[in-house]
Formats: structure tokens, sequence, C-alpha cells
């Protein structure tokens, strides 16, 4: 081979390899320019999955749904269920019933709402009302005040047990002496319904304590460190509304539960303003509170205040009583309430206790409606909760 064509080979042949290298080189390049984008993608798939649902989108869910279930697991009806006839309410009135009233604590507005209701409701149908107790969230006093309202012969017993196990004994012999029993919220352990009560009408406990935690959600943008405050006692309805903020708060994995402190009675606003101190000290970076319900929320809202966190903490709770609604309605720390119908509650117990001793069928367990309540709807709720206009001071603050 000539010299010429060597050289004419070794030029071919390096040109060829460098080629090849370059279109390596071009192939490389569009690869990296299509995964770029496919990684972004995969990088927003990850954020949004972060962020968790909807919270608007899961409230209004919970407007729909009852998920709050029976003490035995039983399938909720609704109140509208419990209904009396123009015959049914002309059998009563001549019977010349009687009643009596059992709280676990009158301190607050629920408890004043619930006795107002059942008082008007057995007037209307000529029901007398014999006594009235307030056991102080102590179960040895609710154990007496039953015995003592026992002794006037009530044809009806409407309470809330303040320990379903320490007072079901004070229950079981109420029910012997022919009482016909309903319960608020929550039956005594080891009672049957329809044997030895009515039915329970319970609040949408697990439908507000879900409403309260997704109300955090929302402020945080699904992302934060929160701390719960919860009832440390034997009282389904307020476990219902914990699990519910547990189960809730599980579906953000950009929330975090710093921790969780357990507070006892019967001074709810102290012993919340303690646990929330104590909470605020030990987790200074804490976005947020969820308050069993609103008179520890109000010592929460105290402890916030004096840790001097009044403008970036947010705090949300269950029941609309006065003074949370105030802190609401004005936009303060308060940001969230899941409500209770408490007026329409002691309305249907009432009706619940006399279709009882008509011998008329009632669901086991039934549900009242629940109400997610900000700072825009909070004169609308008040009317809802409470069946009354809502005080000047409350509308002026709203304003």
């Amino acid at each position: 081979m000539s010299m010429r064509r060597v050289r004419i080979a070794v030029i071919f042949t390096l040109m060829l390899v460098l080629s090849i290298g370059l279109a390596a080189c071009g192939g490389q390049s569009s690869e990296k320019a299509s995964t770029e984008p496919q990684k972004t993608e995969s990088n927003n798939k990850t954020e949004n999955k972060q962020a968790g649902p909807d919270p608007d989108a899961e409230l209004a869910k919970l407007d729909t749904e009852i998920l709050t279930k029976g003490p035995n697991g039983e399938e909720p009806a609704s109140y509208k269920t419990v209904k009396l006839t123009e015959e049914d309410l002309k059998k009563v009135k001549e019977m010349n019933l009687t009643a009596a009233i059992s709280m676990q604590y009158m301190g607050n507005d629920w408890s004043a709402t619930q006795v107002k209701a059942l008082k008007a409701e057995f007037e209307k149908m000529g029901v007398k009302v014999v006594g009235v107790t307030d056991a102080n969230f102590k179960p040895e006093k609710q154990t007496s005040d039953i015995e003592t309202l026992m002794a006037k012969k009530p044809d009806i017993l409407v309470s809330i047990p303040v320990d379903t196990v320490a007072n079901a004994g004070a229950y079981k012999k109420a029910a012997q002496q022919g009482a016909k029993i309903v319960f608020m919220n929550q039956a005594a352990k080891g009672l049957k319904s329809g044997e030895d009560y009515v039915t329970v009408i319970s609040p949408a406990d697990y439908e507000n304590g879900a409403r309260a935690a997704h109300l955090i959600a929302r402020e945080l943008g699904g992302k934060g460190k929160i701390g719960i405050i919860y009832y440390d006692a034997n009282f389904p309805t307020t476990e219902i509304r914990y699990k519910a903020a547990k189960d809730v708060f599980a579906k953000y994995p950009g929330i975090t539960i710093a921790e969780e402190q357990g507070i006892m009675g019967p001074n709810f606003v102290g012993a919340a303003e303690e646990a929330a101190n104590a909470l605020l000290l030990r987790e200074p970076d804490l976005d947020a509170i969820w308050g069993i319900w609103d008179v520890p929320a109000e010592g929460i809202v105290s402890a916030v205040r004096t840790a001097g966190r009044a403008d970036d903490m947010i705090v949300t709770t269950i029941d609309l009583g006065k003074n949370v609604a105030m802190e609401l309605a004005k936009g303060g720390i308060i940001k969230g309430i899941g409500a209770q119908t408490v007026y329409d509650a002691g309305v249907t117990e009432a009706r619940a206790a006399v279709l009882g001793l008509l011998g008329k069928s009632v669901a086991p367990f039934i549900v009242m409606n629940g109400i997610t309540v900000d700072k825009r709807n909070v004169l609308e709720a008040w009317k809802q909760v409470y069946s009354t206009e809502p005080s000047k001071e409350l509308m002026d603050a709203a304003r």
C-alpha cells in the first residue's frame, strides 16, 4: 500500500472515531434533557404527597358523613329519625310524667344549653323536671346525685356519666327502679340499649375532632409541628375526638405531633394552661395546638399569650363556647372549631325519652350534626348551636 493510501486510511479512521464520539456525546446530552423534567415532575409529586389531602375538601366531606359509632360499635342513626306524632304528644300530656337530669358538670355553655333545651322541650310535652344536679366531674358525687334524684321516682333520667365505669352501678339501679334512661354522649359501661336504657344521643364527636385537626392543617398549609392537649380520663366522648385528631394528622406527612399532654379536672382552664405552658417551653418552635374542648382551650390561649406567641400560634378546639367564640370572631389565637348542635341535642334527648316510655322504637345510638366554624361563619354557627341570636358583643367582635 502506498504512503498516500495509508494516510487516507488513517484520516478516515480518525474521522470515524470522532463521529462516533460526537454521536455518543450527543446521545448523552439528549438523555439528560429528557430525564431532568421527569426528575422535576417526580419531585413535584413528592411535594404534593408531602402536603397531604386538601383540608377544605376533607372538611366538606365531613358534612356529608356520619363517622361516630356507638359504645358497642352500633351504627349511627340521624337525629332526624326521632319524631313524635300529634297522637304521641296527646298521650304524653295525659301521663303526668316526671324527669330528672344528672349532669357531669355545669360550668360551661354546653351543659347550660343542654339543660335549657331539655327543660323547654319537656315543658312542651307536659313533663315536669323534678331535679337537676351537677357532679363537677366527680364520679362519687354523680353516684350520690343519681341516688338523690331517684328518691323522687322520676319516670325519665337524662344524664351524661362522669365515668362510664365508676357510675355504671348507679345507672343500673336507676333502670331497675323503672326510670327510662337517655344518655348524652356516652352510655355507662355494661348497660344494654333497649333493656337498661333507651338510647345515646351523641354529638358528631369523631367528625368534630377531625374538623379541628383539618382546620389546623389548613392554617399550616399541611406542614408544621403541633401539640395535642387531651382529657386523660375514662370519658369515651373525648377519647373519640382525640382518636379522630390523630387519624387526621396522620394523613398529612408534613405535620409532626411533637407532644401529647393529658389533663384532668375539675379546673380544666388551669390544668390546660399549665400543660400548654410546659409544652411551649419544651417545644419553642411549635406551630399549633389542638385542644380537647372549649374550656381547656381557654387555658391554652392564656398560655400562648404568656409565651408571647399570640401573633403566630394556631389553636383549634371542639365546642363553640362563648369565650372561644369571641377569640375566633375577633381573629385571635383560636382559628377554628368543630361545633356541636347543642340545643337540638337537648330537644332530641327529651323526645327520645318520651318515645321510650310510649314503647316506640328508638335507634340505640343517635348522632347530631356537627359544624365547621371559622371567623367567616361564627355568627351563623352560634344560631345553629344555641338556637338563639348571637350577643351584641360577639357580633361586634366579628366585624
